[in-house]
C-alpha cells in the first residue's frame, strides 16, 4: 500500500469522526509563496488520481477515472503532434498575429495554463509550453495536462449553450479563494467525504448535474475561426467544427442522449468513483472519451518518448481499441440492395446509414469517409474498383489527394473507377481556393458529411448545412446517403461480387501532406510520424457483400 494511500485513510478516518479536525488545506503546487492565490484556479490530475484510480467492477475490469482520462485525447490535447504543427503552420502563415493564434489554439488545448495566464492579464501561448511539461514552470506543467480534470469538473452552468460559450468560452469561479474553491461531479457527496478532499486537493467536491449535459462538451467542441488573407486582414468566419450544432438537430437531441451517453459511456454496474472509502454509485461514467482517432493515440504511442506522453503502452493500445470498437460497431451501417443485371450493365443501390448523432465525420474538417468498392467476375477477376486505400494514406482517383487545388466532387451515381464517393468538409479561401490552413478557410465549398437522423437539410441552420452536390441530391438525407453503382460487365462474366467497404481516415493525405510543405520543426517531425504510419492511418468501418447474377 503506496504511503500516500495509507496517509489518505488515516486523514479520512479522522475527517469522518471530526470534520473540523482536517487541517488546512495545501496550496496548489508549483506556486511561490509570493503568488496571490487568487489567481490560482487549478491543479493537475496527479493530484485527483491518487483517490480515482484503483477501481474495478465485480469482473475485474480496471474502470478507474484517472487511467482511463489518461490515455484519452483530452488528457494528451497539449501532445498532439499535428495540432502542433497546425498551429506552427498557421502562426507561419500569419505572422502578425500569431501571438492571437496561439491564444486561441490554446484555449482548449491548454485550457488551463491559458485562464489563468488571461486572469493576470496575460494571453495563452503554445511553444512557450512545450515541449509538454518541459521547461518546469507552471504554466507549462498546466498546459501539459490538456483538458484536465481541474478545468472541466469546475465549469459552470451559467451561459452554457449560448453562444457566448463557444469555443472555448467556458466559465470557471474566478472569485473563491484557493482551499474554498468548489469542484463539481454528478453526484452529492456528505461533509466527511467533502473534507477528505479538500484536506487532501484544496477542493471541495459539489453536485452540479450539468456536468452530463451536452453542453459542457460544447463549449470546445463548437469552434469558430477567423479567416485571415496574405496581408492579416479579417475576410470571415467559418464554423470549423460545430458537432454540438449537428447534435441538436438530430433524433439524439430530441430523445436526450447527451453527448456524453456514447463518448462517456456508463460502467455497468454501481462502482466507486474513488478506491479511498468511495461508496457504490449507479451510472458511473467512464472517462475514456470514446471518439475517432485511433490514428493518433497510436502515434502518442509509438512516439511517447519524443512527446512526453504519460501515459502507459498498455493504456493507448486499449485505447485505441476501444476507438476502432466504437467506430465499427456504432457509427455507420452499409447495405447494398436494388442489384440488376441486364444488357452488359451491372447496377447496385449503396446505402449508408449514419448511426451517431452528428454528421458523419464530424469535427475537424481534415477527417474523411469513403466508399471502396470492388466488382469480381465469376473467376474472381476485378472488373472494376473504386476508393482503394493506398499505403502512404491516399484514396486512388481522389481529385484532391492527387492534387492539392482541386477537390472530389458529391457523387449521386459511380460509373467510372476514378469517381471516390467521399463524405468530407472542403475549405477555399479568399480567393475561392481549396485550403487545409484554418486561418485561411472562409467558407465550405463541399460539405457532404453523412446527416444524422431527423436532421433536415432544407432548413438547417447555415452553420450546419450541406454544401456542394449533395444540396441537389434527393437520396441525401436525414440519417443516410444513397449511392448508385452503374458499370459495364462482361456479357458472359457473372455472376459478380459486389464488395462495399466503408473507410475512415481521421487525418486526410492532404492535410498531412500540406503541413510538410513548412520548414519547422513541428511540421517536419508529424511529416516524418505521418510517412511512417501512413499505412495505418484509415480503417474499414463496415464491409458487406452481394453476388449479383
Amino acid at each position: 500500500m503506496s504511503l500516500i494511500l495509507i496517509a489518505l485513510i488515516s486523514l479520512a478516518s479522522l475527517v469522518l469522526l471530526n470534520p473540523d479536525a482536517a487541517p488546512p488545506p495545501p496550496a496548489p503546487a508549483d506556486l511561490p509563496d509570493n503568488h496571490a492565490v487568487a489567481t490560482a484556479l487549478f491543479e493537475t490530475a496527479d493530484r485527483c488520481m491518487a483517490c480515482h484510480n484503483g477501481v474495478s467492477t465485480s469482473t475485474g475490469e480496471d474502470v478507474s477515472i484517472g487511467f482511463d482520462w489518461r490515455a484519452s485525447m483530452m488528457a494528451n490535447a497539449a501532445r498532439d503532434p499535428y495540432w502542433q504543427a497546425a498551429v506552427r503552420r498557421e502562426t507561419l502563415d500569419h505572422p502578425g498575429i500569431a501571438g492571437a493564434i496561439e491564444d486561441k489554439c490554446a484555449t482548449c488545448h491548454m485550457p488551463m495554463a491559458r485562464y489563468e495566464a488571461h486572469m493576470t492579464g496575460g494571453q495563452g501561448g503554445v511553444f512557450a509550453n512545450l515541449p509538454a511539461g518541459g521547461s518546469g514552470t507552471r504554466s507549462a506543467t498546466l498546459a501539459a495536462d490538456g483538458a484536465s480534470c481541474s478545468a472541466c469538473h469546475q465549469i459552470q452552468p451559467e451561459g452554457l449553450g449560448d453562444p457566448s460559450s463557444f469555443t472555448g468560452g467556458f466559465k470557471v469561479d474566478e472569485s473563491t479563494p484557493w482551499g474554498d474553491r468548489a469542484i463539481l461531479g454528478p453526484f452529492q457527496v456528505d461533509p466527511g467525504r467533502k473534507a477528505l478532499m479538500q484536506s487532501a486537493t484544496g477542493f471541495i467536491p459539489g453536485q452540479g448535474v450539468h456536468i452530463q449535459a451536452s453542453e459542457v462538451c460544447a463549449s470546445c467542441h463548437t469552434l469558430y475561426t477567423h479567416a485571415y488573407d496574405d496581408e492579416g486582414n479579417e475576410v470571415g468566419e467559418l464554423p470549423e467544427q460545430v458537432p454540438y450544432l449537428e447534435w441538436r438537430e438530430s433524433v439524439y437531441a430530441q430523445e436526450g442522449r447527451s453527448c456524453q451517453s456514447c463518448h462517456m459511456p456508463l460502467v455497468p454496474e454501481p462502482v466507486p468513483v474513488t478506491r479511498v472509502l468511495g461508496q457504490p454509485r449507479d451510472d458511473v461514467s467512464r472517462h475514456v472519451f470514446r471518439g475517432g482517432n485511433f490514428f493518433m493515440l497510436g502515434m502518442l504511442n509509438r512516439y511517447r518518448d519524443e512527446l512526453g506522453v504519460e501515459a502507459l503502452p498498455q493504456e493507448l493500445d486499449a485505447a485505441v481499441r476501444r476507438t476502432v470498437e466504437h467506430l465499427q460497431a456504432r457509427a455507420a451501417r452499409v447495405t447494398v440492395d436494388r442489384t440488376s443485371l441486364a444488357e452488359g450493365e451491372l447496377s447496385a443501390r449503396i446505402r449508408v446509414e449514419n448511426q451517431g448523432g452528428h454528421k458523419l465525420p464530424t469535427a475537424y474538417p481534415s477527417r474523411r469517409a469513403w466508399l471502396h468498392i470492388t466488382v469480381t467476375d465469376g473467376g474472381g477477376e476485378t472488373v472494376f474498383e473504386s476508393g482503394a486505400f493506398r499505403a502512404d494514406g491516399s484514396i486512388q482517383g481522389n481529385d484532391n489527394d492527387l492534387d492539392g487545388a482541386r477537390y472530389e466532387p458529391h457523387h449521386r451515381v459511380i460509373t467510372a473507377p476514378d469517381q471516390v464517393q467521399i463524405w468530407e468538409s472542403v475549405m477555399v479561401d479568399w480567393r475561392d481556393q481549396v485550403t487545409t490552413g484554418l486561418s485561411y478557410g472562409v467558407r465550405f465549398v463541399k460539405d457532404n458529411r453523412i446527416l444524422p437522423r431527423g436532421f433536415r437539410k432544407e432548413s438547417s441552420h447555415q452553420d450546419v448545412a450541406v454544401y456542394g452536390g449533395a444540396v441537389a441530391d434527393d437520396d441525401f438525407t436525414g440519417g443516410a446517403d444513397d449511392v448508385l453503382l452503374r458499370i459495364p460487365v462482361p456479357a458472359e462474366g457473372g455472376p459478380f461480387a459486389v464488395d462495399v467497404e466503408l473507410w475512415y481516415q481521421p487525418i486526410g493525405y492532404r492535410w498531412a501532406h500540406s503541413l510538410g510543405e513548412y520548414d519547422s520543426f513541428e511540421s517536419e517531425r508529424f511529416a516524418r510520424y505521418y510517412d511512417a504510419m501512413a499505412g495505418g492511418s484509415a480503417v474499414v468501418m463496415e464491409a458487406t457483400s452481394v453476388q449479383i447474377r
